[in-house]
């Protein structure tokens, strides 16, 4: 139902602010570069996330079915058992559900997206299974979902990568930003937790708190040894680790089907072929969020709203250096590509740069953060959920204190 108000006010805002543009700025193209853009939307939705997304689903949900069968995914929800099942009590212990949530944060701990896409939907679907309200949102459905919207990442490798390839632009220091974008998708993810958890009344005991501090320990620990290299080492780590990791554990799965005497190729063409059908079933979810947001972006509505909260925190009377980065922030919630071409948009500005406060700053926002509205369509799209109960502000709210996170951090390494 929320999903459906958020849909209809894209469209309706969209038409209103175009209405105001011809008739008061005399704007005529207004409402042809917004039907423009929604066709074009609409179909690079199907080329540029639909096929791209098929291709990695079809891999990695083959290579789960074999760490499904050799046993890898019950070891893996075994060894979380302490923290997973008080963050998600209704379900049962040694579940399959638990470790592919776990490998969908893992993927994105080590920043690759596009196989942590996979484990996340294989994960929303295991959770369905166990759902007795089907087309509603289980507690469960949901602080998994919020925890994937807070974006929790350890190796920002894609961020690095940009501040290090422009043409008109190159960062003198592209690592700098490495240890402010953890501690504020740290501070996010934890924020996430909080939100949904006090909404959902679990028991914050000991060992809860034991963890969430561990994390926290383990996390500054990693950082710490990290922040003491040159700037150069800290970007050959970004640049090798994650993808090493993840290579690593996709033999390992393998060789553990193979210790374990399974087909292995049988065993991940039977998860492959459940990757094509996913897509399919997403697809209508993701077309019509994608094209909703694109027409609120062309009508201008957004740069009228990223225009108001400027002026709002010129007129306080704080310091608003941040406030030239604050797009980015404002717009990764509806679109990670929107959000991305903001970031770059900085990156090339004479005025500031890479290397400038607001360029350190939008990375920061990048980082600390997923797509909200683009993963509720996404996953919850993926099993038929329509009453999504309060998923959208729970996830907004944890991106808004992501935000707040961001711009304290940046201020105390950066100003």
């Amino acid at each position: 139902m929320v999903l459906n108000y958020v849909w209809i006010f894209f469209f309706i805002v969209a038409f209103g602010v175009a209405l105001f543009k011809l008739i008061v700025l005399g704007d005529t193209e207004i409402f042809k570069t917004i039907v423009e853009g929604m066709f074009k939307k609409a179909k690079d939705s199907v080329t540029d996330v639909a096929f791209p997304l098929a291709g990695t689903m079809i891999f990695f949900l083959g290579i789960m079915k074999i760490a499904e069968q050799a046993g890898g995914i019950r070891f893996i929800a075994r060894l979380l058992n302490p923290i997973l099942k008080r963050l998600f009590p209704q379900v049962p212990e040694k579940h399959p559900a638990m470790g592919e949530m776990v490998m969908n944060f893992s993927a994105n701990m080590l920043g690759l997206d596009n196989a942590a896409t996979p484990f996340g939907l294989k994960a929303m679907k295991s959770l369905e299974e166990l759902n007795p309200n089907k087309g509603t949102a289980t507690n469960a459905q949901i602080m998994f979902l919020v925890m994937h919207t807070s974006g929790l990442t350890l190796i920002p490798l894609s961020i690095i990568a940009y501040r290090t390839i422009g043409e008109n632009y190159k960062s003198l220091e592209p690592a700098s930003i490495f240890v402010p974008c953890v501690l504020a998708t740290v501070i996010a993810t934890i924020a996430s937790i909080l939100i949904v958890g006090i909404k959902q009344r679990l028991r914050f005991d000991q060992v809860l708190i034991g963890w969430l501090g561990g994390l926290l320990l383990a996390v500054s620990a990693i950082l710490f040894v990290i922040q003491s290299l040159p700037d150069e080492t800290k970007s050959n780590v970004s640049k090798i680790s994650g993808n090493m990791i993840l290579f690593g554990i996709i033999c390992a799965i393998i060789m553990a089907g193979v210790w374990k005497k399974i087909n292995v190729f049988d065993a991940f063409i039977d998860g492959a072929k459940e990757g094509f059908d996913v897509v399919l079933k997403i697809l209508p979810y993701l077309v019509g969020m994608l094209v909703a947001i694109q027409a609120f972006r062309d009508s201008g509505a957004f740069d009228y709203i990223i225009q108001a909260v400027k002026t709002g925190f010129i007129y306080t009377g704080v310091n608003t250096d941040f406030v030239d980065a604050l797009p980015v922030a404002i717009m990764k919630p509806f679109s990670g590509s929107g959000a991305r071409g903001l970031m770059l948009d900085i990156y090339s500005n004479p005025a500031l740069g890479p290397d400038s406060f607001a360029g350190k700053l939008a990375s920061i926002f990048q980082g600390s953060a997923d797509t909200t509205f683009y993963i509720i369509a996404l996953y919850f799209g993926s099993v038929g959920i329509k009453n999504i109960r309060y998923s959208v502000w729970a996830g907004l709210l944890a991106d808004f204190l992501g935000v707040i996170a961001a711009i304290v951090i940046g201020y105390i390494f950066f100003h």
